[in-house]
């Protein structure tokens, strides 16, 4: 599911909402999640998962098109841990 799919979604199960007002609501919810995460903290949603971020070192890599080898920065990045619920949701038969 893409974004505007979700937006479609939300649209069609409450139309008392403008579609202007849930992408507004998209918009905050995804940004809170983003800005928690860039001052280095943790978002937990029970039953779903939690964002975190996880350091990655600096390293030597390689352009896989030219096989040149490149510097890369240490970086941090988005990391997602499923919830119980969401895992066994996923594994139920």
């Amino acid at each position: 599911m893409i974004r505007s799919e979700l937006v479609q979604l939300l649209a069609r199960d409450h139309a008392d909402l403008s579609v202007r007002d849930i992408e507004k609501i998209v918009d905050v919810f995804f940004d809170q999640i983003v800005d928690r995460l860039v001052a280095d903290g943790r978002v937990e949603l029970r039953g779903f998962g939690a964002f975190s971020t996880r350091a990655r070192d600096a390293r030597t890599g390689r352009n896989p098109r030219t096989g040149e080898t490149v510097s890369v920065d240490a970086k941090r990045v988005p990391y997602f841990k499923p919830g119980k619920e969401m895992r066994a949701r996923l594994n139920m038969e």
